[in-house]
């Protein structure tokens, strides 16, 4: 049996919100992000210590489980199946190679990585390059290089595990979408795509993921932002919080597939 930790909050609403929802993917995607507004902003949510193990939590979310839960969420409500189970099942499915938790090392950790894997597995569609992105490989050694942040990284085995991931993904080609090319390409953004923030630190190919979202004539990002402490819709655009960060070199964008 999958051992799983569960932390819900306003399961019932948010399953019947969920279920009322009929709209084109990228304002599912939306409609269902804007349920968890003003939820708290908590890092490390599956950081936890002992064997590898589903986290499912709807109370609290750092970036990235953000995204994950609520891609999740639109797959149960446009599968019919809007239950727990259900819901597990997709967000083990996103998170891990292939669906499969095999230990740490398994779950899909740096976000190119979980950007292909989830590609792979059609639940989305990487759309930086067709977005005029520049080709890109990276050293990536962020999580080896920092084991201290990472409690499963006191096991020297796991080291060498994360190594070997490392050293394949500093292999591989993605796409940055260049903050000089923002300008020319915003106008494909749509509502619901994923946005990802490419990372000018060593060793570290993307920090930081939300939604776009479309307000009017304003293109914005919808996220769990460590520095509000909550998932808000960003006060400045989404041009301008790029170009805020000087740690951000671009973005790379990703498309919802509905299924």
């Amino acid at each position: 049996m999958m051992e799983t930790e569960i932390y819900y909050s306003e399961s019932k609403e948010l399953w019947q919100y969920t279920m009322e929802q009929d709209l084109y993917p990228g304002e599912l995607i939306i409609e269902i992000a804007r349920f968890f507004l003003g939820a708290p902003y908590r890092a490390g949510t599956l950081e936890t210590l002992g064997r590898e193990k589903l986290v499912v939590n709807l109370a609290e979310f750092d970036c990235v489980t953000f995204v994950e839960t609520v891609l999740a969420l639109a797959l149960c409500a446009a599968s019919g199946k809007m239950l727990p189970s259900e819901l597990q099942k997709r967000i083990k499915a996103i998170r891990y190679r292939q669906g499969k938790i095999d230990g740490y090392g398994s779950r899909l950790h740096y976000f190119t990585d979980w950007l292909r894997d989830n590609e792979k597995k059609k639940v989305l569609k990487d759309i930086s390059q067709d977005l005029k992105g520049r080709p890109c490989r990276k050293k990536i050694n962020f999580m080896t290089s920092h084991s201290d942040l990472y409690p499963a990284l006191k096991n020297a085995a796991m080291v060498d595990t994360m190594r070997r991931i490392e050293n394949n993904l500093s292999r591989r080609t993605f796409h940055i979408i260049g903050k000089d090319m923002f300008n020319a390409i915003k106008a494909k953004i749509q509502s619901g795509d994923i946005i990802a923030f490419a990372s000018g630190l060593e060793g570290l190919e993307v920090a930081h993921a939300g939604f776009a979202v479309r307000q009017g004539n304003s293109l914005n990002l919808l996220h769990a932002s460590s520095k509000e402490g909550a998932v808000v819709i960003s006060k400045i655009s989404l041009a301008a919080y790029l170009k805020a960060n000087k740690n951000f070199t671009g973005i790379l964008v990703a498309r919802f597939y509905r299924v």
